[in-house]
């Protein structure tokens, strides 16, 4: 886990302190709410400091609403932190029912998770589970009349993706990128992972693009896709265009 302190990050200090919450029912998943544009990781930091000075002074909370963020290159900055009360899920029965985990992801602009962003979410969940949170896995919107966490990333706490250890066996040895999971690319990412697979795949001989590759997922990346799969073997539903664990390992897309 890339792990960024509240030191590291420059957090303020809270103003009450936090109250404790040493074991609950799991993890809810949150989304900015606003615009956000993916940036270089240099401006994590700040983006972390403008919520928390957002949280404190325009909505009057102790501190920065999350025990977790997890900004798009994958580093989870500790917010509230472990076992720690949140400010987020609605209510004070449901921030004692489950920690708070925010993704710096938005309704417009970036709107759906990284590669490294699942990764670092899988991060927060499973490091949160260390210190006491339950087995489960939910949306703000669960239990809270919201959007949030939107609708991209809501697939992905749906479908199981953000479990930790989902998509880890499959890639990530000799510089090859880990499989992100089938369901992150039915939410339409636009990821540079994206365009290292396109670019594979016209090195295998199976492009299909009038343009690109490039960082939104297409049609032309489907279609790409489902040669390689057909050139691997498989037929039918099997060679649909949509990745799995299995032909994205023997693909070797490269983590940069």
């Amino acid at each position: 886990m890339k792990f960024v302190s509240r030191a590291e990050w420059g957090a303020r200090a809270a103003r009450n302190g936090h109250q404790a919450v040493p074991a609950n029912q799991g993890v809810k998943v949150h989304y900015l709410g606003g615009p956000y544009s993916a940036d270089e990781h240099g401006t994590c930091a700040g983006y972390m400091r403008k919520v928390q000075n957002s949280h404190m002074d325009g909505n009057g909370w102790s501190d920065f609403a999350y025990n977790l963020a997890v900004c798009e290159h994958g580093y989870v900055f500790e917010g509230r932190g472990r076992n720690a009360q949140n400010a987020a899920n609605g209510t004070t029965t449901l921030n004692r029912t489950h920690f708070a985990v925010l993704a710096f992801v938005g309704d417009s602009g970036h709107t759906s998770p990284t590669a490294d962003q699942v990764a670092g979410l899988r991060d927060a969940i499973a490091y949160l589970r260390a210190h006491g949170a339950g087995r489960e896995i939910r949306g703000h919107r669960d239990g809270y009349a919201t959007d949030c966490p939107g609708a991209p990333l809501y697939r992905l706490v749906t479908s199981g993706a953000l479990e930790p250890g989902a998509g880890s066996t499959a890639g990530g040895e000799g510089g090859w990128a880990p499989f992100p999971g089938a369901e992150w690319f039915r939410t339409g990412p636009r990821s540079p992972l994206i365009t290292a697979m396109g670019r594979r795949l016209v090195e295998e001989g199976c492009g299909a693009y009038q343009q690109g590759p490039g960082p939104q997922w297409s049609e032309a990346d489907r279609q790409s896709y489902a040669r390689w799969q057909r050139k691997l073997g498989y037929a039918g539903t099997d060679a649909d265009g949509w990745p799995g664990a299995s032909s994205w390992a023997r693909l070797h897309v490269p983590t940069s």
